[in-house]
């Protein structure tokens, strides 16, 4: 619902645009991953390293991220209300994430080849969403689980980073903090090589490697409260005016995506083989993520608002959580329904056969997970204070 402030701020604005968006990330990873496994990466020239690049998708989900969840504290600190309550936050972040990932950690030991020799440490740590702390690789059918732990990790200490915002300072503390977690980005991703020899788990795929992300959400974010607020500052009207042109946008994400296609983001495979290739590529994944998310800020009305804002394309957002998650055990499940090998081809039938089947399961979890686990929000609270009213009419005043 939409909350309008008296600054012209709202506290809770739509933006339809950002669930096909979403969708579009969700995409990019699973045709990512289904080119890799069938060895579309190699042997099709640019074409292929252009599939091996749409893990870029990881980069808008992380920009979307910081900007959806972030806006909300800065909208409120720019109305002067109060931050919001941390166990509601927590609560809603516990409810949107784990039910379905629980539902598929299960599927992936249970049904995904390679799993087999799992043990009770195995199933706890990835219970837990620690696998990509505690190892170096992460179990069949959840590999791709190592980004939604950077995205829970990021949830917990998004409410230190919105503290460190000050009212009063609000432009200089919000600078000095996203140049802070650019610059830690900067610093990790250097020293990944060294900590990824020396430390336990897998620290090139923990939060401080993709902070980057995360910031340019949150500099978005606050561009949007600042443009309600009537600001007229020329980073802000200039923020606003290239989102009012979402041709120019996708056209700009495009032209960087080509780049990261070159010898300059590193090689084809996933991983950049020097810290400079590692870099550009990030900055590049960072510059991609921006302008897409930024083409669904400040959407004006117009073929692209009405096309991105379709409900059946929406629909494909509000349920590509649960494609992003089942989507690799899917895939598992499309070789073996069509026969063929891993690395040996036949590149469009897997991709098909994972799109629709990965999107009928998520159909299936959206409704029978998703939704039930959604609609919980609040309960557990609200039995919590009448429980608390029954014996101590006080505290609960308090904890109101």
């Amino acid at each position: 619902m939409t909350t309008p402030g008296t600054s012209g701020v709202e506290v809770s604005p739509q933006f339809p645009v950002l669930d096909t968006l979403r969708a579009i990330g969700a995409l990019a990873v699973l045709t990512t991953h289904t080119s890799f496994q069938t060895g579309e990466y190699l042997g099709n020239g640019v074409g292929g390293t252009l599939l091996a690049r749409l893990d870029v998708g990881v980069a808008i989900f992380f920009v979307l991220s910081g900007f959806l969840l972030s806006r909300a504290w800065l909208a409120r600190q720019a109305l002067g209300l109060p931050r919001p309550g941390l166990s509601t936050y927590y609560e809603k972040r516990a409810l949107r994430i784990l039910p379905v990932y629980l539902v598929v950690v299960v599927i992936a030991y249970l049904f995904v080849g390679g799993n087999e020799d799992a043990g009770v440490g195995n199933w706890l740590s990835s219970t837990v969403l620690i696998d990509s702390f505690v190892g170096k690789s992460l179990p069949y059918g959840l590999t791709h689980m190592w980004s939604l732990a950077v995205e829970a990790t990021f949830y917990l200490v998004l409410p230190v980073l919105m503290v460190a915002v000050r009212p009063r300072r609000s432009g200089r503390s919000l600078a000095g903090l996203l140049g802070a977690m650019l610059l830690l980005s900067v610093l990790w991703l250097a020293l990944s090589p060294h900590l990824d020899t020396n430390v336990a788990g897998s620290p090139g795929l923990w939060l401080p490697a993709y902070l980057t992300w995360f910031a340019a959400g949150i500099g978005l974010a606050a561009v949007h409260v600042a443009h309600q607020q009537g600001s007229t500052t020329w980073v802000v009207q200039q923020v606003v005016a290239l989102g009012r042109l979402p041709g120019v946008c996708w056209s700009l994400a495009i032209g960087l995506l080509l780049v990261a296609a070159t010898p300059l983001a590193g090689p084809t495979l996933l991983e950049a083989s020097s810290v400079t290739e590692s870099i550009t590529k990030h900055l590049l994944y960072a510059g991609i993520g921006t302008l897409l998310v930024l083409s669904g800020v400040f959407t004006a009305p117009g073929t692209y608002s009405r096309v991105m804002a379709w409900q059946a394309l929406r629909h494909l957002g509000h349920i590509s959580y649960s494609v992003f998650c089942v989507h690799l055990a899917v895939l598992a499940g499309a070789f073996h329904l069509t026969g063929v090998e891993v690395f040996t081809g036949h590149g469009l039938l897997i991709w098909t056969t994972t799109l629709v089947l990965s999107l009928a399961a998520s159909e299936v979890l959206y409704r029978v997970v998703e939704m039930p686990a959604l609609r919980l929000q609040g309960r557990l609270r609200r039995h919590e204070s009448v429980a608390t009213s029954t014996t101590s009419p006080d505290t609960t005043a308090t904890t109101r």
